[in-house]
C-alpha cells in the first residue's frame, strides 16, 4: 500500500506523528508538504496530494488541516477523487466501506493524535464492499 501525505502548516505536528504511525506500520508513505510551521494554503497541498492519488501514483491519500473541511472541499474538486472528512472510526469505516474513499480527511483541532491515529488505523484496514454501493459510486464519478 502506498499513501501520499499532506497538510497545511496547522496540522503539521499531526501530519508527522500520522507518517511516523505509518512506517512504524510498514506502509510505503510519502509526505508531500507542507515541510515548516510558515503560513501556507492547504488547496495547493490538497491538489498535489490529489492529483497524484488519480494519477495511479499513489493508492491513498491523508490531508490534515486545522479542520480538515478545507482540505475536503479542495480535494473532491478534483477528478477520480472520493474525499471523506472523518472525525471518527465509525465514518472512517463507512467511508471506505460505502464510498469507496480514496482520500481521509481530518482536522488537527478537531481530533487528538490517538484518536487520529485510530481513524487512520481503520480507514486503511477497511475494504470497499460494492454491490449497491457500487452503483452509487459511479454516479459520484458521473456527476
Amino acid at each position: 500500500m502506498k499513501i501520499a501525505i499532506g497538510s497545511d502548516h496547522a496540522a503539521l505536528d499531526l501530519k508527522s506523528t500520522i507518517v511516523e504511525h505509518l512506517k512504524e506500520s510498514g506502509i510505503d508513505v510519502t509526505d508531500l508538504g507542507t515541510h515548516t510551521a510558515d503560513s501556507c494554503d492547504y488547496p495547493d497541498i490538497a491538489k498535489l496530494v490529489c492529483e497524484k492519488v488519480a494519477a495511479g501514483e499513489y493508492q491513498y491519500g491523508i490531508l490534515v488541516c486545522g479542520t480538515g473541511i478545507g482540505m475536503s472541499i479542495a480535494a473532491n474538486k478534483v477528478k477520480g477523487i472520493r474525499a471523506a472528512l472523518c472525525h471518527d472510526t465509525f465514518s472512517a469505516s463507512m467511508a471506505k466501506q460505502h464510498n469507496n474513499s480514496n482520500i481521509l480527511c481530518m482536522g488537527a483541532r478537531v481530533v487528538g493524535s490517538g484518536l487520529a491515529l485510530a481513524i487512520v488505523d481503520e480507514w486503511i484496514s477497511q475494504e470497499f464492499v460494492g454491490g449497491r454501493h457500487a452503483i452509487r459510486v459511479e454516479k459520484l464519478e458521473n456527476i
